[in-house]
Formats: structure tokens, C-alpha cells, sequence
């Protein structure tokens, strides 16, 4: 999936993973603006996934929460101490484990802190 000038996603939203990556077709179309020249179809750099909605999270986590979060587990082992978002930075899609997952998921059930 390519970095977007503007996310077509909505903020707090959760989608899956439907479709494991493939390569992005627009890499090679001339008149989209995601057309890569550098690209070729027998060897191409940029993939994409299909995602499904699933639901609204019940708030938003802003990444300074997250960030938060990241600090502290570092310090005392907590399931966000090695998340992709912190320690590989300019992926643009960023893996979770099932502990960060579950989680994240936990704090739209707490006052933001």
C-alpha cells in the first residue's frame, strides 16, 4: 500500500486484511498518479492489500496516547514495547501482534490519558 497524499480511511476505523498483498496495479497505469516508471510487471516494487470495514472504534487514540503508552511499556515490558509503529519508522501500513492489537482495542474503553 502506498503513502496517500490524503488517507482514504477514517480516523478510528478498523478494517482487516481480506486479501494478503499483491502487486498495485497502478504502478503501471501512465495516466494514474501513482504510475512508477521505475516499476516493471515482472519485478514490481509497490504492493497493495484489500481491506474490509469491520467497525467505528469507540474513540479516537491519538498517536501522542499511543506514544505514551509505547514509553512506559519499553521501561516495564508491556505489549506495545517493540510495536512497528515506534521502532520502524515510514511503513505505511504498520503490522501489529495480537498483544498490541488487543491492547489498542482496550484503551477506547478509557478515558484518554
Amino acid at each position: 500500500m502506498k503513502s496517500e497524499p490524503e488517507s482514504r480511511l477514517e480516523k478510528g476505523v478498523d478494517v482487516k486484511i481480506v486479501k494478503e498483498a499483491y502487486p498495485d496495479h497502478t504502478q503501471f497505469e501512465k495516466s494514474n498518479p501513482y504510475y512508477d516508471p521505475s516499476s516493471k510487471e515482472d519485478n514490481p516494487k509497490w504492493s497493495m492489500v484489500d481491506v474490509q470495514f469491520v467497525r467505528m472504534m469507540k474513540r479516537f487514540i491519538p498517536l501522542a496516547e499511543l506514544k505514551t503508552h509505547h514509553q512506559a511499556h519499553k521501561a516495564t515490558g508491556g505489549p506495545l514495547k517493540n510495536m512497528a509503529l515506534f521502532t520502524h519508522q515510514r511503513l505505511s501500513v504498520q503490522p501489529l501482534t495480537p498483544e498490541e492489537f488487543d491492547f489498542v482495542l482496550s484503551l477506547e474503553e478509557k478515558e484518554p490519558s
